[in-house]
């Protein structure tokens, strides 16, 4: 992987792979996320996420919106708990446009507070369709859990009574303190030469007065595990067990991955996968997640399942995990693992507008981005010793939290 970077006068700083592809993809990563919120300003980040589509000094929503797709390409945006990213796919020719739509999204809203008045609708219709769906609501409901009273724990989306506080003015306010050029990242994925790619970002970005970031992130607090039962109008139950884990910066980081992914990973052939659902089939759905912040992370198990197996699904989860924190891998299992992950990883990096996005947060959290066969040859140096002594942490019985969605009449 070749990657080239430059950093501007202002602190917004650049990163660009080459490809040779006809398509390219480029936006601008902002570290700030809804853990950057005080309390009233809940689900702010993601309603500036919206806002800034609604209108710049020169363009109508419109405009905005047809900017790029009148030639084909696409424009989207999201929020996660650490940052805000606003990028494009377009074909190679429209490098410029695509830069100079995304500057003057950013850098030039309008905010007209009708049009910010009609986006509050359009988001509680997007906090009713996701409360619709119990297999997503029940993630943030056990990140408040395990974070109880930290901003990271709050979901992304917001609540009803501060998103209808809103206006142009506190947008403005929160932008000023939290979009700081030297926690900006314009990413590329592409075929254009790396001078003439920072000559368009000199020419679009170079204008934006420096703001650089003064304040810190609120420090995590301490953990105490937590049970929660909670009765819904639904008709199968769903539950997460987990626990708190390492940062993205901790050195055991990367045997959590590759342990997690032979536990419950995406692969059908995963040891929660093969001996709940395939062997009893109690459930449709289980899978092992472990998401890295700047400075925690969250390992968790999901699944759903009927109420009457709700109990014997985690009990044969809990045998799993007695397993893993006492029975070292073979070397056959572990090179089996190994050998697993790093071929997912290898079908990821062929998603250009995905690895876009992931060299940007590599540079933002490690001031780097490691090639491929150097993730690699991480993953296979880590011994059987350091997965079961994860396991051993992570897994551990007393330490485990868990949430679970029953009907109301069960």
């Amino acid at each position: 992987m070749k990657i080239q970077t430059h950093q501007l006068a202002n602190g917004i700083r650049i990163i660009h792979h080459p490809v040779k592809s006809a398509v390219a993809h480029c936006g601008i990563m902002i570290n700030t996320g809804s853990r950057d919120e005080a309390a009233p300003e809940q689900g702010m980040a993601h309603f500036i996420e919206h806002a800034l589509f609604k209108g710049t000094k020169k363009r109508k929503a419109f405009h905005i919106l047809s900017r790029l797709e009148d030639v084909g390409g696409e424009l989207n945006a999201y929020t996660t708990k650490e940052e805000t990213w606003y990028y494009a796919s377009f074909v190679n020719d429209y490098y410029e446009r695509s830069i100079e739509l995304l500057s003057d999204i950013i850098f030039n809203a309008s905010l007209p507070e009708k049009e910010l008045e009609k986006e509050k609708d359009v988001i509680m219709d997007e906090i009713y369709s996701y409360l619709d769906s119990p297999s997503e609501a029940i993630f943030d409901d056990y990140e408040e859990l395990i974070y109880h009273g930290h901003p990271i724990g709050r979901n992304i989306l917001g609540m009803k009574k501060t998103i209808q506080r809103f206006n142009s003015k506190s947008v403005k306010a929160y932008m000023q303190q939290h979009y700081n050029t030297d926690q900006m990242i314009l990413s590329s994925v592409g075929n254009i030469d790396f001078n003439k790619l920072v000559r368009y970002a000199e020419k679009h970005l170079n204008h934006i007065p420096s703001n650089l970031r003064k304040h810190k992130r609120l420090t995590i607090n301490g953990y105490e595990t937590r049970e929660l039962i909670v009765k819904k109008d639904i008709l199968q139950a769903h539950c997460i067990i987990g626990n708190r884990a390492y940062s993205a910066k901790d050195p055991k980081a990367q045997a959590l991955i590759l342990l997690n992914n032979l536990l419950g990973g995406p692969g059908m052939n995963s040891r929660l996968n093969l001996s709940i659902r395939e062997k009893y089939g109690f459930t449709y759905t289980i899978e092992s997640n472990y998401t890295t912040y700047q400075d925690t992370g969250v390992w968790s198990i999901y699944f759903g399942t009927e109420p009457q197996s709700v109990k014997k699904t985690i009990k044969l989860i809990y045998k799993e995990l007695k397993k893993l924190r006492e029975i070292k891998l073979g070397p056959l299992q572990l090179k089996k693992a190994k050998q697993q992950l790093i071929g997912q990883l290898a079908i990821a990096q062929e998603n250009n507008c995905n690895l876009m996005q992931s060299i940007a947060k590599s540079y933002q959290t490690f001031d780097k981005v490691e090639r491929i066969e150097e993730i690699n040859q991480k993953i296979l140096a880590i011994t059987a010793e350091e997965i079961q002594d994860v396991a051993q942490e992570i897994f551990k019985e007393g330490q485990l939290s868990t949430i679970i969605y029953e009907p109301k009449e069960a």
